[in-house]
This record gives C-alpha cells, sequence and structure tokens, in this order.
C-alpha cells in the first residue's frame, strides 16, 4: 500500500473510506470481526494483517486457544478446498498418464 498512497493517493483515501464505512455499518462485535479477519490474513498471507488481528481479536476479548482453534480451522478448511481443487484437476488421471489431455500452458 505505501506505492499506492504514493503513486495514487486518491486509491488508498477510498480504501480508508471503506474502512469507515465498514466500521459505521458493522453489523458483528468486534471480536467476531477479529476473528473472521485474523482468518482472512492467514489465507491471504499477509503477515501485518495476522499480527494486526491477532492483536486486535485479543484486545476484543479472544483467548489464545480460541485464536488457534481458527488457525486450525483456516488450515483445515484449506486443505480440504485444495484437496477437492486438485482431485477435480487431475480426476483424469489415466488420461494424463496416457499423454491424451494436453495443457494449454504447454507449447
Amino acid at each position: 500500500m505505501r506505492m499506492l498512497a504514493e503513486f495514487f493517493p486518491e486509491f488508498s483515501a477510498k480504501l480508508d473510506e471503506m474502512d469507515a464505512l465498514y466500521q459505521e455499518k458493522r453489523f458483528i462485535d468486534e471480536k467476531t470481526y477479529q476473528f473472521i479477519c485474523f482468518a482472512l490474513s492467514i489465507k491471504a498471507r499477509s503477515k501485518p494483517c495476522v499480527l494486526k488481528h491477532f492483536k486486535g481479536a485479543l484486545d476484543a476479548g479472544a483467548t489464545t486457544q480460541e485464536l488457534a482453534y481458527i488457525l486450525a480451522l483456516v488450515m483445515r478448511e484449506a486443505a480440504g478446498a485444495d484437496d477437492c481443487w486438485t482431485h477435480d484437476v487431475i480426476g483424469d488421471w489415466r488420461e494424463i498418464i496416457a499423454g491424451n489431455v494436453k495443457c494449454s500452458c504447454e507449447k
């Protein structure tokens, strides 16, 4: 975001406006909000956001045990999604081995 703030400050300002709108229109409590943001930050692999929302959840009353549960939940759901997606992609593995399936990335 630092580059955007420098070279496209109007976009950064709009993000700040969205943050303010989320705060104003929030229909969930702070702890739930922090849990969701923590989970999304893990999946997005954003270190600053993981740290921010880990601390934010603690400040909102979460326990480290609850945060460990959220971490485990994200890992499990990601593994399940990866498993399903991969099996969908290579479901015709016999055809791949036989050379009957070509990747669009091959030239």
